[in-house]
């Protein structure tokens, strides 16, 4: 993200030198990123995150024993496939 924001926030400079306005979008593109980007306090990362957080253990469990009933069934219904991926996880 940051070689993205520099190489685009070069171009602008570049394309500035002939327009002031070219000037004026490379600053407001380093503002955007000052302050919804990436290292700002209080802003959620950009992209999943990953599963929030259970609100109980019994959330949890369930959550759980869920992703537990669908392994067993992957494994039962694809039996080589299941085979071929414990192979390929002991490596």
């Amino acid at each position: 993200m940051r070689g993205i924001l520099a190489s685009g926030t070069v171009v602008l400079v570049i394309l500035g030198i002939g327009n002031h306005l070219w000037w004026l979008a490379a600053v407001a593109l380093l503002y955007l990123y000052a302050t919804h980007g990436r290292g700002s306090p209080g802003t959620p990362p950009a992209g999943p995150a990953g599963p929030p957080l259970p609100d109980s253990y019994r959330a949890y469990r369930e959550r759980r024993d869920r992703q537990a009933k669908w392994e067993r069934r992957y494994r039962r219904e694809r039996p080589f496939e299941a085979r071929r991926q414990a192979r390929e996880k002991s490596r």
